[in-house]
């Protein structure tokens, strides 16, 4: 949705999707917002309560079964399994999408990595989708004035365009884009503590090669999950920045992170936002 300053400030029921890489602030934002008039929709936990919260128990299960006690405990319906899924705690969805390597360090082999990728972007997908009917229900069932669409960092990887039609049709679309130094700190941060990862599918090959020749390796199974993340996370990183550039130029607006840092309430989110629409207007 493009839209003035002016045109911004009147609009009564605000919608707003924030798109940008994990660890910019957009659920910080949310969750600061929310405690006012804001409806916080988190794409993530949205994923995880519908979209994907069979498989994640079926992976949950399946390493149950592994253990004589709980296997036994499972089978005579003694015991059952749910997930508590949050939206500060995504840990379900994060180690059902899993890392690729070794098994015996935790990995996955590539066949059923590249399957819950599949399952991943599908539901992402829908969870996007669900943004029109959950705009309705914040104002209608919930009573909030406003509402904030706070996208997986992987939104701009999908490559579906009827998914950012409806964004941009639905909302703002507010790009928060890392300055150099918050780039740095990222990818120091996912070095780190290196997160599972959800990859375009010829991204994920194209790289997926090249670590192998690089490091020697013949076979997926001798990867060590976590030096691979730490490998390949910078390079993700950059590859995406085009793509959510290209959508906010296409579709919406551009925020920085030092932006970001000036928003102390509502009222300093909604100027900044306002200024960084009069500014491509202008």
């Amino acid at each position: 949705m493009r839209i003035s300053g002016k045109e911004f400030r009147a609009w009564d029921r605000k919608s707003i999707t924030l798109l940008g890489m994990s660890g910019v602030g957009k659920t910080r934002l949310a969750t600061r917002l929310s405690k006012r008039q804001w409806f916080h929709y988190s794409g993530d936990y949205r994923i995880g309560t519908r979209y994907l919260d069979e498989p994640i128990l079926d992976n949950i299960k399946q390493e149950a079964m592994k253990v004589p006690f709980l296997r036994d405990l499972l089978r005579s319906d003694s015991i059952f399994i749910r997930n508590n899924i949050t939206v500060d705690n995504l840990q379900p969805v994060s180690s059902f999408l899993g890392k690729l390597g070794n098994p015996e360090k935790g990995g996955l082999g590539l066949t059923e990595f590249k399957r819950r990728q599949a399952l991943h972007r599908t539901a992402e997908i829908a969870a996007m989708k669900d943004v029109p009917e959950f705009i309705r229900k914040a104002h209608e069932i919930y009573g909030y004035r406003h509402f904030i669409n706070d996208a997986g960092g992987s939104l701009c990887e999908l490559d579906d365009p009827p998914v950012l039609e409806i964004l941009a049709r639905h909302s703002v679309i507010l790009y928060i884009k890392a300055t150099e130094k918050d780039e740095q700190d990222l990818i120091r941060r996912a070095e780190e503590d290196p997160k599972p990862l959800y990859y375009r599918e010829a991204f994920l090959d194209e790289q997926l090669a090249i670590y192998l020749k690089d490091k020697g390796l013949n076979y997926v199974a001798e990867i060590i999950p976590d030096e691979f993340v730490r490998w390949m996370f910078p390079r993700l990183f950059y590859s995406r920045l085009p793509r959510y550039q290209k959508i906010a130029d296409e579709l919406g607006y551009t925020l920085t992170t030092d932006d970001l840092a000036q928003v102390k309430d509502e009222a300093s989110f909604l100027r900044v936002v306002e200024k960084a629409l009069d500014q491509l207007s202008a």
